[in-house]
C-alpha cells in the first residue's frame, strides 16, 4: 500500500454529472474572473488533489500560518501559500459569502470559487519569506511582486481539466496511486526535474531504485522559465531514456502539471508533499534542488528537512551529493564514493553545455547519452 495523502485524504473537486450541467448553467449567471496560466495550473492542482489536503484557496489565516510556521495547520507542513489574486476593481464587485466564475487563459470557465474571505498581503513580505529574497531578478520573487492587489479566499469546484501537451502521460495522483498497485510496487521513489535527464541524475534514480521497487520520473510541465528547455524537447529525451536505459518494469514516466516557482529549499518540502499525494514512498532530493541563480547554498534543499518532523512530511527523502563521471574509476559517482581529485571529474555546467549545443557540438557521453545528446543538438540548432 502506498503513504495515505498529506492531511489523510485525497481531494476531488470536480463535478460530475447533474451537478456538473447545474454549475455550468449557474456560471453563465455569475460574476467571472479571467486568471493567467499560473492560477489556471493551481485550480487544476487543487482539482485533482496534487495539493491535498486543499480544497481550494488559502485564507488569510492559512497564509499567515504558512509563511510564519512553514505550517499549513499544526501537524500539515506546508511552505509555499496558494493564493487567487484579482485586481481590485474586479475584487470589489465580488461578494464575501458569493460565488464567482473563474475563466482560465484560454476563456474558458474551468471552476466556480466558493467565495469566503478578501484580504490583502504585504507582498515583499511574502516573497521574503517563500523565496528568501526580494531580488526582482528571481523568477518567483517577480511573480509575486505582479499579483492583483486582492487576495481571494475559498473552495472551489471545478468543470473541467486542465488538458496539456502529453496528456496522455498526465496521470492524476489517483491513477499513478493504481498504477503502483497494480505494478505491485510498495517502495516507489519520485524523481523531480524540469529539465533533460542527463548521466548524473540517472545515477541519482538507479541509485535509489535500488532500494525501491519502482521509479516514478516525474518532469514538471506546468509554467516555467522562458529559457527553460522545452517540454516536448524533454519528453523526447525521457522517452528516449525508457526505452533504452532504464528496466521498464521498474520504471514509469508520469508528467506533473505544477508551476515551478523557483522556491529552493520551500519548493524542495512541496514537491516531496506533491509526491506524497501521488503514492510515493521516498523522494530524491538532489544539488540545488528548486534553485535559480546563486540565490541558495547547494545543499539547502537537504538542510530546511531536518526543522521538520519526518512523520509530518511522511514521505522519506533521499539526499544526494553532487554527481559525475570519474575518469579514475572510470564510472558515475559523487564525493562520497570516488576518491581522486576534481580534474578527474567530469560534470559540465549548463553554461558550458548550451554553448556546445549552439555549436552544433555533442556532449561527450561521460556527460549525457547520445540519443539525448542528439535531441538536445538537433533542437538548440533548430531554434537558432
Amino acid at each position: 500500500m502506498s503513504l495515505a495523502p498529506h492531511g489523510g485524504q485525497l481531494v476531488d473537486r470536480f463535478l460530475t454529472g447533474a451537478a456538473l450541467e447545474a454549475a455550468k448553467a449557474k456560471a453563465a449567471e455569475l460574476p467571472a474572473l479571467t486568471v493567467d496560466t499560473y492560477a489556471a495550473f493551481d485550480i487544476d492542482c487543487i482539482a485533482k488533489g496534487i495539493f491535498s489536503p486543499l480544497t481550494g484557496f488559502m485564507n488569510e489565516a492559512e497564509v499567515r500560518s504558512v509563511l510564519d510556521t512553514m505550517h499549513l495547520r499544526p501537524g500539515i507542513p506546508w511552505t509555499i501559500p496558494i493564493v487567487l489574486s484579482a485586481a481590485k476593481e474586479d475584487a470589489d464587485a465580488f461578494e464575501v459569502g458569493g460565488e464567482v466564475a473563474i475563466r482560465d487563459d484560454e476563456g474558458d470557465v474551468v471552476a466556480i470559487l466558493h467565495l469566503a474571505e478578501k484580504f490583502t498581503v504585504d507582498r515583499l513580505e511574502f516573497a521574503d519569506k517563500v523565496y528568501r529574497t526580494t531580488d526582482e531578478s528571481h523568477p518567483g520573487v517577480n511573480y509575486t511582486l505582479s499579483l492583483g492587489d486582492v487576495l481571494l479566499a475559498g473552495d472551489i469546484d471545478v468543470l473541467k481539466a486542465r488538458n496539456i501537451e502529453f496528456q496522455d502521460y498526465n496521470l492524476t495522483p489517483r491513477e499513478t496511486r493504481a498504477a503502483f498497485e497494480h505494478h505491485g510496487w510498495r517502495r516507489i521513489v519520485a524523481f523531480q526535474t524540469r529539465n533533460p535527464i542527463h548521466r548524473a541524475h540517472e545515477y541519482l534514480t538507479k541509485c535509489a531504485l535500488e532500494i525501491c521497487d519502482g521509479l516514478l520520473i516525474h518532469p514538471l510541465m506546468g509554467t516555467t522559465k522562458s529559457d527553460d528547455i522545452p517540454g516536448d524537447v524533454r519528453m523526447a529525451c525521457y522517452k528516449v531514456l525508457m526505452e533504452r536505459y532504464y528496466p521498464k518494469e521498474h520504471v514509469m514516466l508520469s508528467l506533473m502539471p505544477v508551476n515551478m516557482r523557483y522556491a529552493g529549499p520551500k519548493e524542495a518540502i512541496m514537491h516531496s508533499i506533491i509526491r506524497r499525494n501521488y503514492g510515493c514512498t521516498h523522494f530524491i532530493v538532489g544539488r540545488d534542488h528548486a534553485g535559480v541563480g546563486s540565490f541558495y547554498g547547494t545543499y539547502d534543499a537537504h538542510e530546511i528537512f531536518a526543522e521538520f518532523d519526518p512523520a509530518e512530511i511522511g514521505i522519506t527523502p533521499l539526499f544526494f551529493d553532487h554527481a559525475f563521471y570519474s575518469t579514475r574509476t572510470q564510472s558515475m559517482a559523487s564525493k562520497k564514493t570516488c576518491p581522486g581529485s576534481a580534474d578527474e571529474h567530469i560534470f559540465l555546467s549548463g553554461t558550458k553545455v548550451r554553448e556546445m549545443l549552439k555549436r552544433g557540438e555533442m556532449p561527450p557521453p561521460e556527460f549525457t547519452r547520445p540519443e539525448v545528446a542528439k535531441i538536445l543538438v538537433d533542437w538548440a540548432q533548430s531554434s537558432q
